[in-house]
């Protein structure tokens, strides 16, 4: 549940357009992919990388579809690394999502589970068995066609979609399952298959000049934000401002995303 704050330390240094007022930035999201790297296991026979749970001094050996965000965060930040560093962390995200689009391919409905589980001698296993047509994957799928140009992940996504299309999609919008192996469905669409899964789907297949990475960030919930440019850092910082100037600026309101109980 606390994806979104290892996501913001890189696209906030993103967002800062990589200077070194953003700096630290990347250093705290750096260190934490230290620790991510202490997660990360292979499952026998077939070697699929995934990211297990630390709880305390424990490891669960589970993996939620929601984790499925890191191989897409992982791809954007290996850019900033040395290039040993960087193949190493962009060859892990290539790992970490043919994992994720297995969690698709494996069921019977070719829709992933909330969660899976990875015993000894399997290679994975439905744990929670509900679909709400969550987005991390293809969010995934839509960075690392960006910025590797491999169409197989458009591939990826289209099957995807055609899973929803064939198993979600009733007359008045889509619907999520309550389980993914028999098919049975809910009666609900969550917002946010609208603002992001089907947009992330979208921007698969649109062309890199259709909002560019180099000059947009997504925040966690697929909203663009442009990247500063240089002369909007000094007005950011406050630099050259006058007092009244500093002193009329108001803060946006935010407002709660409600995280923990819809996503």
């Amino acid at each position: 549940m606390g994806d979104s704050f290892y996501e913001y330390l890189l696209k906030v240094w993103i967002q800062g357009n990589r200077t070194a007022a953003v700096d630290s930035y990347r250093k705290m999201w750096e260190t934490s992919m230290k620790g991510l790297l202490s997660l990360v296991r292979r499952t026998s026979p077939s070697s699929f990388a995934y990211i297990s749970e630390k709880v305390g001094d424990s490891f669960i050996d589970k993996m939620d579809e929601l984790a499925c965000f890191a191989p897409g965060m992982l791809a954007l930040g290996s850019s900033g690394y040395g290039p040993d560093e960087s193949q190493k962390f962009l060859s892990l995200a290539e790992e970490l999502a043919w994992t994720c689009y297995n969690f698709y391919q494996s069921t019977p409905t070719k829709l992933a589970g909330e969660n899976y589980v990875f015993n000894n001698g399997q290679d994975m296993t439905v744990g929670t068995s509900w679909n709400i047509l969550r987005p991390e994957t293809v969010e995934s799928l839509f960075y690392l066609w960006r910025l590797t140009g491999n169409k197989t992940y458009q591939e990826w996504g289209w099957n995807i979609f055609q899973a929803f299309e064939k198993n979600s999609r009733i007359e008045s919008g889509y619907v999520g399952l309550k389980d993914v192996n028999t098919g049975v469905q809910d009666n609900m669409m969550q917002s946010f298959f609208l603002a992001e899964t089907l947009k992330y789907l979208y921007l698969l297949y649109s062309p890199p000049s259709v909002i560019p990475l180099d000059k947009w960030v997504f925040n966690t919930e697929a909203h663009p934000i442009k990247i500063v440019s240089r002369n909007d850092r000094a007005m950011s910082s406050g630099a050259g401002n006058s007092v009244e100037q500093q002193k009329s600026y108001k803060r946006p309101l935010t407002r709660r995303e409600g995280r923990f109980s819809n996503k």
